[in-house]
């Protein structure tokens, strides 16, 4: 993958399809998609489709064993579910073999102005900044300032005696218990420390997450309170890469901002990847939308404090701003066995612990509902596919992806060397399954 040329001066734009769909009232949203698959496309021309991206090298479906057909059919049903209401827009990319086979910007970035969305539009990406937070632990035990199988307390000690609260479903700080074991950066990697998520009861009614504080505030918040179960006892997703974030700047001796922009961003080429969205790239940040009582999407402010005002918490859980460009380097390097323009980011020992499931047999299953129940979790920050047949779309074994609670998500096939992107930005995040409707038509395109 050749290094990113990406300028902000220079918007990728696509024209939104007009699809029949649109004028067809009466029609439920299902049908509309429906309807559309049916239909040809017969004005095609009218969407203008990106055939490059700076930094990568693109080539044709064709060339890449792919339905240049069956690809067009994808991008009708996404156009349709924006028709319908379901999302505003996206941006949507495939790379096959590390080459770029597809990518459509189809919809708004803001709809009450009519902004269309565009290929370097900016994303919320929420939880897929924990991945990026794992990738940072990983390179520094490649340079032997620590390793996965260290005590926490190592490096940060209020987290020494921190006890176990009676009944995790209750708030009261006061039953307790001492707890048995010491947690590990591989459990905070594996959500299996006992730490809780940052909307339980317990962390809601403690302040915990706020991004009026620090990281360093944060952690001390969530070592202060019990943890949830005692150390590698139970899977429970959860704050460990706020927790992680504050080991790498204590390692590192950097606010994790910088540790990230100099570590994982300028070698990767990430140039869209930011906590604060500055006046400079304020035009391309896309609008999150949640739709109303009758169903109609309206702007959602999701943070109480929006990513293009200045924060005193940059989270390295939940807090990163990226691009679709962005993502795709970020996932080639694995696939790339850890180089990225020609430099080792990551040893081939750090990919395969990225990406193969880390869970203790013991804690398996880590759910019990959907993906969930098929899913493992690798020390890289990923969901891990062991049984495809539990995901309600189409995923291979050992198929390893993250999404984020705006509508952002991403595949990582080894078995296809194919990363898959779709970006939007909806709460729910769910989007009437339009992350999976695409993640399915795009593999029935492989030939």
């Amino acid at each position: 993958m050749k290094q990113s040329l990406c300028s902000t001066n220079t918007p990728l734009i696509l024209k939104k399809t007009q699809f029949a769909t649109r004028s067809a009232p009466g029609l439920t949203r299902n049908a509309m998609i429906a309807l559309a698959l049916l239909l040809p496309l017969a004005n095609a021309a009218q969407a203008q489709s990106v055939s490059s991206l700076p930094g990568f090298e693109s080539v044709s479906a064709s060339a890449a064993g792919m339905s240049a057909a069956k690809l067009e059919q994808v991008t009708a049903t996404l156009q349709a579910q924006i028709d319908a209401g379901d999302i505003p827009g996206a941006v949507a990319a495939i790379l096959k073999d590390g080459k770029l086979v597809y990518l459509q910007a189809l919809g708004y970035k803001q709809i009450e102005s009519q902004q269309p969305m565009t290929a370097d539009a900016l994303f919320r990406t929420y939880s897929m900044t924990r991945p990026i937070t794992a990738l940072g632990i990983l390179i520094l035990q490649d340079k032997g300032l620590l390793s996965v199988n260290d005590a926490v307390q190592t490096y940060l000690p209020q987290f020494s005696d921190q006890p176990v609260i009676q009944d995790a479903n209750d708030a009261d700080v006061e039953e307790v218990r001492p707890r048995n074991g010491d947690i590990t950066i591989a459990q905070l990697l594996l959500h299996t420390s006992g730490i809780g998520g940052r909307n339980s009861a317990l962390y809601r009614a403690n302040n915990v997450h706020s991004y009026h504080q620090t990281l360093e505030q944060l952690v001390d918040n969530v070592a202060a309170l019990p943890l949830f179960e005692d150390p590698g006892t139970a899977y429970r997703y959860g704050m460990h890469s706020e927790v992680l974030g504050r080991i790498i700047e204590v390692v590192s001796g950097q606010d994790i901002q910088s540790f990230y922009q100099q570590e994982i961003f300028e070698p990767l080429g990430m140039t869209d990847t930011v906590f604060y969205v500055d006046e400079s790239r304020r035009d391309r940040l896309a609008t999150v939308y949640r739709p109303d009582a009758e169903g109609k999407l309206r702007p959602h402010e999701m943070e109480h404090i929006p990513v293009t005002e200045p924060r005193a918490l940059s989270s390295s859980g939940v807090g990163l701003v990226s691009s679709t460009a962005d993502f795709l380097k970020f996932s080639q390097l694995f696939l790339d066995n850890g180089l990225a323009n020609g430099q080792r980011v990551l040893s081939e020992e750090g990919v395969r612990q990225a990406a193969e499931n880390a869970v203790p047999d013991a804690l398996m299953p880590i759910g019990s509902n959907g993906y969930w129940a098929g899913s493992g979790w690798s020390l890289g920050g990923f969901a891990v596919a062991l049984d495809p047949t539990a995901y309600n779309h189409t995923v291979n074994q050992g198929e390893y992806w993250w999404d984020g609670s705006a509508g952002t998500r991403f595949w990582i096939d080894p078995s296809k060397n194919m990363v898959t992107i779709i970006m939007s930005q909806v709460s729910p995040a769910g989007g009437n399954g339009f992350r999976e409707r695409f993640k399915t038509g795009v593999y029935e395109a492989l030939e």
